[in-house]
């Protein structure tokens, strides 16, 4: 079974999240509850409520949630943010590997979120929150991120990511020192979440860190020369626009 506990205001959330739960989850067990930070930090302080996964209401009645994770570093367990669209949050999850479940709460999004619990004993969940407090709080300034991958989580520099390579639905992603992580994620998101850092997707394969790009070679077999020396193909139908990119590059130079 996994261990859950849900910190939640609302009566009504709450009820429908632990009958969800009871329904679509039958693994999930709810061991504890709380509406507040404070009632949240009497009951992590239990000894005998040892959660495998906290489900967290962002915004509750004396504050946000994130001021009870601060106060009970190191946190051991899975966090999965249960929250109404806020853009920076779930950005903020994205960045950082962290569960997240949107109001009102789709069932299917919610096993989904239940089958990423990662149970182990070496939790990285501290590193996550960090990343996750770093784009949340300033996201002009943020860096780094968290990437789940098939045989952990690993944190990277956001510049240090040379390309992505689709496979399926799993990405490898290489790295400038030559390493390469594959990830449970499609190409899709990561294309979306770095596209505010100069990755650009040029072929239904590949995204690539414009920064990294060497030489494009032209003629109908166009592609790229990357600084790893890989050759990537830019698709026919995504040439123009990527032409197009090169141009504003160029003039922003």
């Amino acid at each position: 079974m996994i261990h859950a506990v849900i910190v939640e205001d609302e009566v009504k959330g709450l009820n429908n999240l632990k009958n969800m739960l009871a329904k679509y989850c039958e693994e999930v067990e709810v061991v504890g509850e709380a509406s507040t930070v404070e009632e949240g930090l009497e009951l992590l302080a239990d000894p005998e409520v040892q959660p495998d996964v906290a489900f967290l209401d962002i915004s509750l009645p004396d504050g946000l949630v994130f001021q009870l994770l601060n106060q009970i570093r190191p946190v051991d367990f899975e966090v999965i943010f249960v929250t109404a669209h806020e853009e920076y949050a779930i950005k903020a999850c994205e960045y950082s590997s962290i569960g997240y479940v949107l109001k009102p709460i789709d069932p299917d999004v919610l096993k989904d979120a239940v089958s990423r619990i990662q149970l182990r004993k070496s939790h990285s969940m501290d590193k996550q929150l960090d990343i996750f407090n770093s784009y949340y709080n300033n996201p002009n300034a943020f860096t780094k991120m968290s990437i789940s991958a098939l045989d952990g989580v690993y944190f990277v520099n956001i510049r240090d990511i040379v390309r992505f390579e689709a496979e399926d639905n799993y990405t490898h992603i290489y790295l400038n020192n030559g390493d390469r992580i594959t990830a449970s994620k499609t190409i899709k998101a990561y294309e979306d979440l770095l596209a505010p850092f100069n990755f650009y997707r040029v072929h239904k394969r590949h995204v690539i860190n414009l920064n990294y790009m060497r030489k494009f070679v032209k003629g109908d077999g166009g592609y790229l020369i990357m600084d790893d020396n890989m050759k990537i193909e830019v698709s026919r139908r995504r040439r123009p626009a990527f032409m197009e990119q090169m141009k504003r590059l160029q003039e922003g130079l």
